[in-house]
């Protein structure tokens, strides 16, 4: 078989493999979170089994549309040159998925309990009179 044939199927096997295991893992984990950025369980694993969703069809769908190579793989190791490149692709994708939920969710995170903390004292209305016993510091 072509080596770009084999280098396509391993490529959808790591990247499909590489997918349900973050997306799995970021499940798991990431519920905890989100419990405290919504402060409601019930939200919170809504929401969960929305970004796994979301999650599933962006990056699935970008693994998808990025699998076809238009380079001339005619070895093994061409062909693991364009696999790794590709892959390393998918990770990043990957990673900058789970930074940027994790960046939103942390804004709104700190929104929500901004808008819990009581309003801050006024500020002062006015200076304390001088007294006369404690003079100010003479200037040279």
């Amino acid at each position: 078989m072509d080596p770009k044939v084999w280098m396509y199927l391993a490529y959808l096997a790591v990247s499909v493999g590489l997918t349900v295991w973050v997306a799995t893992t970021l499940s798991r984990n990431g519920l905890v979170f989100l419990a405290d950025v919504f402060a409601d369980e019930k939200l919170a694993r809504a929401i969960n089994q929305l970004l796994v969703m979301g999650f599933y069809l962006l990056n699935l769908g970008y693994v998808t549309v990025t699998m076809r190579s238009t380079q001339t793989i005619t070895d093994t190791s061409e062909a693991l040159e364009t696999l790794s490149s590709k892959v390393g692709l998918v990770l990043l994708v990957l990673g900058v998925l789970h930074f940027l939920n994790v960046f939103f969710l942390g804004r709104y995170r700190r929104g929500r309990l901004r808008q819990q903390q009581p309003a801050p004292p006024l500020p002062p209305a006015g200076r304390l009179p001088f007294h006369p016993q404690n003079p100010p510091p003479a200037r040279a």
